[in-house]
C-alpha cells in the first residue's frame, strides 16, 4: 500500500500587515496586562480595519508604552499615569486617519 504525501507544510510566511501597527509595552510584574489588552480591544473596536496589527509586548520595569508605526503616542512616565480611553483613542486617530471623525469622543 502506497503513503500517502505529506501534505503538513513546515514554513511560516509572514504576510505584511495592511495598515499601522501600535504596539502595547506593558510590565507583567505590575500586571497591567489587562489593561492592554482592554486597550487593544477599544482600539480594535473603534479602527477596526484602519489598523494593521495591535500588539501586546511584555516587559518590566513599570513600562507602560504605545507606540504607533514606532511613535510614542502615550508613555507612563512621561504623560503621568494611564490614558483614557477617549485621549487614546484621539492620539492613535491623529497618527493613523488625523481626517476621521470620532462621533461623541470628539466633543
Amino acid at each position: 500500500m502506497a503513503e500517502a504525501p505529506d501534505t503538513r507544510s513546515t514554513e511560516t510566511v509572514a504576510l505584511p500587515a495592511p495598515g499601522p501597527r501600535i504596539t502595547i509595552h506593558y510590565c507583567t510584574l505590575c500586571q497591567w496586562l489587562l489593561r492592554a489588552g482592554w486597550m487593544a480591544q477599544e482600539l480594535l473596536s473603534t479602527f477596526g480595519t484602519e489598523l494593521g496589527e495591535v500588539a501586546l509586548i511584555p516587559g518590566t520595569g513599570g513600562i507602560f508604552q504605545i507606540h504607533c508605526d514606532g511613535v510614542l503616542i502615550w508613555d507612563r512616565q512621561r504623560d503621568g499615569g494611564f490614558p483614557d480611553v477617549k485621549t487614546l483613542k484621539q492620539r492613535v486617530r491623529d497618527q493613523v486617519v488625523p481626517e476621521r471623525q470620532l462621533g461623541h469622543i470628539d466633543r
